[in-house]
């Protein structure tokens, strides 16, 4: 399988500012890590309605597990110190603008985390909009998964 040549540029600069680091083996297996993403959005549709908080942070796991699986399949994985704003900057480069969902939940996510009032909540509707969104994330990395070769 070839490598993927959408986004390289944007790949190369973050293996040299260390921010993505290259794996072997068992680790540049995506597979897992989208079914831990598939079960992770279950588990938080199950609470969306009683904790949509608890369930916005599930769901942006799932989420950055669907694009950690993609990263994986090519042999790449997010240092600590590239963290999620790498895996959004790949995620964008590469596949382009049907994963943005994934950096306005990343920030959100941040918020809800971090607040920067004590009363900061997600509402059921906020949650249900990023369920509907980490879904279609993880059947867009469920089709290019199988696409991508070593990088």
């Amino acid at each position: 399988m070839n490598r993927w040549t959408p986004g390289e540029a944007e790949i190369e600069k973050q293996l040299r500012g260390g921010d993505l680091q290259q794996v072997t083996g068992g680790r540049s297996n995506g597979a897992a890590l989208l079914d831990k993403a598939q079960r992770t959005l279950d588990t938080a549709r199950s609470i969306a309605q009683a904790d949509p908080n608890s369930a916005y942070t599930l769901t942006y796991d799932a989420a950055r597990h669907a694009g950690t699986a993609l990263l994986a399949q090519q042999g790449l994985r997010p240092t600590s110190r590239g963290g999620h704003y790498a895996l959004e900057r790949a995620l964008r480069g590469q596949f382009g603008q049907g994963f943005r969902a994934f950096g306005t939940m990343r920030r959100r996510r941040n918020e809800l985390e971090y607040p920067d009032l004590p009363d900061e909540s997600a509402s059921a509707d906020e949650a249900r909009q990023a369920l509907d969104d980490a879904q279609a994330l993880i059947d867009a990395a469920a089709k290019l998964l199988p696409t991508l070769g070593i990088f």
